[in-house]
């Protein structure tokens, strides 16, 4: 789910120094204080409108005591309030003179693995809460796992409740410890911090805490305005997924009349003027003429513009087609591997047929084998399962009706990523990564030239 491109473009920012955005989600076990964490920072950052405070008063009286209960700026469901649960995932909005952010506070329950998944699909960063008195927990490694096979490149580990540990330093280090002896299993994990936290009492939160002198590093916004995602994009390789094929009607501009651009969002890379594109899966190759904005013509654009190209050759694209780079080129292949994330009471067994929804393409695809799936136990790989039940990840053979061009998760998580659709219903039913193709697209196989 894409938060509202409207709601973004309401927060502040300046015309000549456009504010950075960073996403992140919230991640953890019931109750280890996710929704109130959201909800400390939206108070005492200062980012709660006149409304929302009321609306928080008068929700007082379902949690019992008239007291304002701060998860509730989250936690919108009457049900969740009531049980004192996260079901949904939430979106939620704020910004510092540094930065703006959008936050998915997604739920904890096993039974909602699902919703965590969502939330974070499209997050920089993500906040893995860890209660102090429990320590780490099946949850917990199951959602840095999840986080890591995400490829969110930056993890904070939050050790919440440090006031009823008595701020323990030795108790902080004992659960930093804990997750130290598995994260070198999730290789792809490179930036995690730890940070002692109370998001009732809002230590370490947006302000630094004097209970904790043993602790030198920063608080939890101080990081979030300052981590650098500036890099996390894929710069190298160059992909426009084709969403249409843009001929204005009746133009007001005479020069425009014989107009014809490719619009879409790019998933990664830069493309300049004059440079030297590669149409897949057809294998035409054209240049560049002109890049378009809504600001007009530019020179250069990069991941994630959205932007309209106008190619100097008049040749056949349509969406679902992807523009890439001469260089680096992506895979084309109909026999794909992937790890996926069952979201459907219905058990994956192989053998059914589904829609396969990746970028701008959907194809139909079947599911030939299921070689693994996680334990989350020990984070180990249990051989040949006979299915995949809701919530359950595991690793899966997929033959597609037709050759899709795809990248892996791990080098573009925009053209490595993809769902699957049950025929009939239309339901989502599993989030997938892509693993890397077996070769890329060999150009020389094609009679196309520029």
């Amino acid at each position: 789910m894409t938060p509202s491109p409207s709601l973004i473009s309401d927060l502040p920012s300046t015309a000549h120094h456009p504010v950075e955005i960073l996403r992140f989600n919230t991640c953890g076990s019931v109750d280890d204080g996710k929704s109130t964490l959201i909800g400390r920072l939206l108070y005492d950052s200062k980012s709660i409108m006149e409304d929302q405070m009321e609306a928080l008063e008068r929700s007082a009286d379902i949690t019992g005591g008239g007291e304002i209960n701060l998860a509730n700026l989250t936690d919108g469901l009457r049900s969740e309030r009531e049980q004192g649960i996260t079901i949904d995932v939430a979106y939620r909005y704020f910004a510092t003179p540094r930065r703006k952010f959008i936050i998915a506070d997604t739920p904890g329950h096993v039974q909602y693995t699902r919703n965590m998944v969502t939330g974070a699909s499209t997050a920089n960063l993500s906040i893995v809460l860890v209660d102090a008195r429990h320590g780490v927990i099946e949850q917990s490694r199951r959602h840095t796992y999840i986080s890591a096979l995400l490829g969110i490149p930056h993890i904070i580990i939050a050790v919440n409740k440090m006031d009823l540990v008595d701020w323990s330093e030795e108790r902080f280090l004992e659960i930093r410890d804990q997750f130290e002896s598995f994260l070198p299993r999730l290789d792809v994990l490179h930036d995690v911090k730890f940070i002692p936290i109370s998001a009732l009492n809002g230590d370490n939160v947006v302000t630094t805490s004097d209970k904790t002198p043993w602790y030198q590093g920063p608080n939890l916004l101080g990081h979030l305005e300052t981590v650098h995602i500036a890099s996390d994009w894929n710069l190298n390789n160059f992909r426009l997924p084709v969403q249409w094929v843009n001929r204005p009607e009746n133009p007001r501009d005479e020069s425009l009349h014989d107009f014809r651009g490719i619009s879409g969002q790019i998933a990664g890379g830069i493309v300049k003027k004059g440079d030297h594109v590669l149409v897949l899966p057809s294998g035409y190759k054209a240049t560049v003429k002109d890049i378009w904005t809504y600001g007009g013509s530019i020179d250069e654009a990069f991941c994630p513009q959205s932007v309209t190209i106008q190619l100097e050759e008049d040749i056949d694209i349509s969406r679902g087609d992807i523009v890439v780079g001469i260089d680096d080129l992506p895979g084309v292949e109909s026999d794909l591997r992937a790890r996926v994330c069952w979201m459907n009471q219905k058990p994956l067994t192989k053998g059914r047929k589904y829609f396969l929804k990746q970028g701008t393409q959907t194809v139909q695809a079947m599911v030939t084998a299921i070689d693994s799936k996680v334990n989350f136990e020990n984070l180990k790989m249990e051989p040949e399962p006979a299915e995949l039940a809701v919530n359950d990840i595991g690793e899966v053979k997929i033959k597609t009706a037709r050759s899709i061009v795809y990248d892996a998760y791990q080098t573009n998580r925009l053209t490595g990523s993809f769902i699957l659709i049950e025929q009939g219903t239309n339901q989502t039913v599993a989030a997938g990564m892509l693993q890397p193709p077996n070769a890329a697209f060999n150009p020389e196989f094609t009679d196309y030239t520029i």
